[in-house]
């Protein structure tokens, strides 16, 4: 039988709290999401004047994270260079950068999942939510 990490409701709220002082330190509004290992939403929150679709998009990126162990982007790199078949990948609906997984001890146990600035500005946010952890 094996041992993992998992995250505690602490664990979590730390994350979100995180990411969401990196996303109002540049006045960024987005949608913070954070799932546990089977992509399980365990957080949502969409910052003030974030756009109602980004709290579709935010879980879709962090279950595919964390579904995936990696982060979404790689997913969205194979699709631009013409790998167009990912599209159908099922369970996987949120393939744009901006889903970053949460690794402890080299386990997964989650993903956080940023919509609503530049794919890049979601990912930026993610790490520093994952950042918090230590």
């Amino acid at each position: 039988m094996k041992t993992k990490p998992c995250m505690t409701l602490d664990d979590v709220r730390s994350i979100a709290a995180a990411a969401e002082a990196e996303a109002q330190r540049h006045g960024w509004a987005v949608t913070i999401a954070v799932v546990d290992d089977g992509g399980h939403l365990l957080w949502l929150q969409r910052l003030d004047g974030a756009a109602p679709i980004s709290a579709q998009i935010a879980p879709a990126k962090a279950r595919t994270a964390a579904l995936g162990r990696r982060e979404s982007k790689v997913y969205e790199d194979m699709i631009n260079q013409g790998r167009t078949s990912f599209l159908s990948a099922p369970g996987l609906d949120g393939l744009l950068e901006g889903g970053v997984p949460i690794v402890v001890d080299g386990q997964c146990v989650g993903a956080v999942g940023v919509s609503g600035v530049k794919s890049s500005e979601d990912a930026q946010i993610a790490r520093a939510g994952i950042a918090a952890l230590g």
